[in-house]
């Protein structure tokens, strides 16, 4: 038995028949790490010692209903850990070790997890690729030669390389998604204020949210069991109830309404990517769903109206890291204005000292009205589009990402491109909604993603959407051709 290959509800099965133990599964992943993460590079610390004791620990559970209990998790580099390091992927926080843990790890650990490590990231979650992380690029299991999405990239490729059972990512933009449709797995972004944030290191704050991403929508369901709730730490953090996921496990959708945003179908999405999804709408036709082409109109600016925003917000939230109280401190500097430049100029890379000066500019008092202010009113009209259209549909399907995986490099040098990854995601954030990616299709051997989007706070119909897809396709189950070692 391959036990890297298991999935969540596989491997709790095996553990609570003792078949077998959390210690044999997590040595399996510490071997399977070994062989191969020297070329995925989806990993930027290990947890090893500690993983190990608490999956000792768990096996001296006696009730083994817990479905999470001693079941290996990676977790990206931006939600923090208490003393294991969390940097961001970033120089400014290379040697930072947490006091605490964000509040999905406080759940996590009570249920036993095993934290195998920390995953790569664009840094400070500003990118689509993991090309920014201060460390390496993570590659795409799928083609080794071409990025594995971002920034929640390492998570996505520690899952689809059998690094990991499942990992959390966080979605700002689309970050959790992205990746997943690149690395043919499963994303799920929750409704704002599902997830606390607590402990997840701000890029936007406003649209930030912590997620799952695993092999299959079961998996999903039990991971978000797991970590959604309210929490007294976040502000942000809703009261709203918390059904059982897997009670969405259904395959049956009786008869529901799907609408296609045209504006997230167009020319700038390639023809395979429109053809899988399609395709998937008919499939959910012969289910005997109602799909019709409709319009969010507003959605066609969401990308700049997102890069306006998160790039404010960016600009705000990083004002703390100023080489004073922790962060990378410059060595030599004449006074304190110059310890901030420098200390900022050495900690940030390109991508996040772009979104800063970005950010400073288009909320300054001179221009804030004529962009920043623009832009939330903006967003209130994508929020009221999608409003509507969820007056008369169930939920509704787009691409994940207008294309497949490209070139390491290919995108690097051409920041409109790199940002048009973000097209069909980023309304999504903006109106706060959830939203899941399935894998729906292959072009050329490489991943295609359908995006399902649900009402606020009804993550359990896309759940059961996507459930009922994956039960009838066999996407989900290709396999990677690549040997070990």
């Amino acid at each position: 038995m391959e036990l890297h290959k298991l999935t969540v509800y596989k491997a709790h099965e095996l553990i609570k028949k003792k078949e077998i133990t959390s210690e044999e599964l997590t040595k399996a992943f510490f071997k399977r790490i070994d062989n191969i993460d020297d070329k995925i590079k989806a990993y930027v610390s290990l947890n090893k010692e500690k993983a190990l004791k608490t999956s000792r620990q768990a096996d001296k559970k006696a009730d083994f209903e817990e479905p999470l209990l001693g079941i290996p998790v990676a977790v990206k580099d931006n939600i923090c850990t208490k003393n294991l390091r969390t940097t961001c992927c970033s120089k400014m926080l290379e040697n930072f070790v947490p006091p605490y843990d964000a509040t999905v790890l406080t759940k996590l650990k009570e249920k036993y997890a095993v934290i195998l490590g920390k995953t790569n990231m664009d840094e400070f979650a500003m990118g689509s690729s993991t090309e920014s992380s201060c460390f390496y690029p993570t590659k795409n299991p799928w083609d080794l030669d071409r990025v594995s999405g971002g920034s929640s990239g390492g998570s996505a490729a520690a899952v689809a390389a059998d690094e990991c059972i499942y990992a959390l990512g966080s979605d700002t933009g689309g970050s959790v998604r992205q990746p997943a449709s690149y690395c043919g797995v499963v994303g799920l972004k929750p409704t704002y204020g599902r997830v606390s944030r607590f402990g997840l290191a701000a890029s936007a704050s406003s649209m930030d949210t912590i997620g799952p991403i695993t092999k299959d929508v079961t998996d999903c369901a039990f991971v978000l069991n797991a970590i959604a709730g309210l929490d007294s730490y976040d502000p942000t953090s809703s009261d709203s109830p918390v059904p059982d996921y897997l009670i969405s496990l259904q395959t049956e959708l009786k008869s529901a309404k799907i609408g296609i945003p045209k504006e997230l179908l167009g020319d700038l999405v390639d023809r395979d990517v429109k053809d899988a999804v399609l395709k998937a709408a008919d499939f959910y036709e012969t289910m005997g769903c109602h799909c019709e082409e409709i319009s969010v109109p507003h959605a066609e600016y969401a990308l700049w109206v997102y890069y306006i925003i998160a790039s404010a917000e960016a600009s705000s939230e990083l004002g703390q890291y100023d080489g004073i109280r922790y962060g990378h401190r410059a060595e030599k500097y004449e006074d304190l204005q110059d310890l901030y430049k420098k200390s900022r100029g050495e900690g940030f890379g390109i991508e996040v000292k772009r979104r800063i000066v970005l950010g400073t500019y288009l909320s300054d008092d001179e221009n804030y009205d004529k962009y920043y202010s623009k832009a939330q009113k903006i967003r209130t009209l994508i929020k009221k589009d999608f409003e509507y259209a969820f007056d008369k549909y169930d939920f509704l399907i787009t691409p994940t990402v207008p294309s497949t995986a490209f070139r390491i490099g290919e995108k690097i040098d051409d920041q409109l491109k790199m940002y048009m990854n973000d097209l069909c995601t980023t309304p999504v954030n903006l109106a706060g909604l959830p939203a899941i990616s399935i894998p729906c299709g292959f072009s050329k051997g490489l991943p295609i993603g359908l995006q399902i989007i649900g009402k606020p706070f009804d993550e359990a119909t896309i759940i059961q959407a996507a459930y009922a897809f994956e039960q009838n396709t066999d996407y989900h189950k290709r396999q990677i051709e690549w040997k070990e070692g």
